[in-house]
């Protein structure tokens, strides 16, 4: 597990691991045969901790022979991700398939879209160039704000604020990459008579951390419960490999490298984790400075960040909203 310094992870986010993927696997098995009524599971490998953990989850609960791979490079992919999942599914030995969604983005006005954007911001950008989005500001540095870095094919690379049109149309349009490959999930899914595993962490799940009717969507979401730190103690429980289990978290969405932490949550993952473990806890933010080795406004202002993201993303988790209610659905299983 990659950790940038000590802060007693282990003993924060200590596991029982064998209990925990005894009683994970269970619940898959459950779901599947008393709610769902599917007879296996599909999950996109991303090449990531996450998605391994959860592909590795499933076949300990219904064998290889009933999950199904998925693999969905595109152009901005990096060519890493495909090498490590597609190793994962052979080490699982389950079936999968390759399905590069470029030609569909490119069919939708995904690259189109974005690159129209940029091309406000910097008017020499071309096709070609690579791109992401940073986050400025945040917990450390007050207001958070974000900005557009480009990369010329000679390796200059230039960065601007964004404004909000651009923002918006860029994530609007590398949005497109989520919801296609779900499109894509739920095909072979139906296809199979299987169920989406969708396979966010905690953190993403509590921090909205995802596309709605994108990756957030799944039938189940066997690690939802888990913090990042957690995820990879299980990668190396589950004996996933180096490449796994010492990967560092990407988006892998834009063509530059981005890490999580330099596009959504101001901080290290491992960091994130223990603020949100602390503030579930009910610690004070005293505590978690201690941790940190930050000063406690900080801290306070780490907390303040979490509920405001748990605020202004509560919107993703829900389902449509009838403007009327309508009797007769049954609400989700609690068991």
């Amino acid at each position: 597990m990659p950790h940038r310094r000590n802060l007693n992870l282990d003993r924060i986010f200590h596991l029982d691991l064998d209990a925990e993927v005894t009683r994970i696997s269970d619940r898959i098995v459950r779901l599947l045969r008393t709610a769902l009524k599917r007879r296996g599971l599909v999950v996109a490998m991303s090449g990531g901790v996450d998605s391994s953990v959860a592909c590795a989850l499933s076949v300990n609960a219904v064998g290889p022979e009933r999950v199904f791979g998925l693999l969905m490079p595109e152009t901005d992919s990096s060519p890493d991700s495909l090498d490590r999942g597609e190793s994962l599914c052979r080490q699982l030995k389950i079936d999968y398939r390759i399905e590069d969604i470029s030609s569909t983005l490119e069919a939708i006005g995904c690259y189109r879209w974005r690159d129209e954007a940029i091309h406000r911001v910097f008017p020499d950008y071309e096709p070609g160039w690579r791109s992401k989005i940073a986050i400025g500001g945040g917990p450390g540095g007050g207001f958070s704000f974000f900005k557009l870095i480009v990369e010329a094919p000679d390796g200059r690379r230039m960065e601007a604020r964004l404004g909000s049109r651009e923002y918006l149309q860029i994530v609007a349009a590398t949005n497109f990459k989520q919801r296609v490959r779900k499109i894509v999930e739920y095909f072979h899914a139906d296809r199979l008579h299987y169920a989406v595993v969708g396979t966010p962490n905690r953190v993403e799940f509590d921090q909205g951390f995802f596309v709605k009717n994108g990756d957030g969507s799944a039938d189940l979401k066997p690690i939802a419960h888990l913090y990042k730190t957690q995820v990879f103690m299980l990668a190396q429980h589950l004996d996933l490999g180096p490449a796994i289990t010492q990967s560092t978290p990407t988006t892998d969405t834009y063509s530059l490298p981005q890490g999580q932490d330099e596009f959504y949550f101001s901080l290290p993952y491992e960091e994130v984790d223990v603020a949100l473990w602390h503030l579930n806890e009910n610690k004070p933010p005293a505590e978690l400075a201690q941790v940190l080795g930050i000063s406690d406004e900080r801290a306070e202002a780490i907390y303040q960040d979490i509920r405001r993201k748990r605020l202004t993303t509560a919107s993703l988790h829900w389902p449509a909203i009838p403007v009327e209610t309508v009797v007769g659905p049954l609400p989700p299983p609690t068991e």
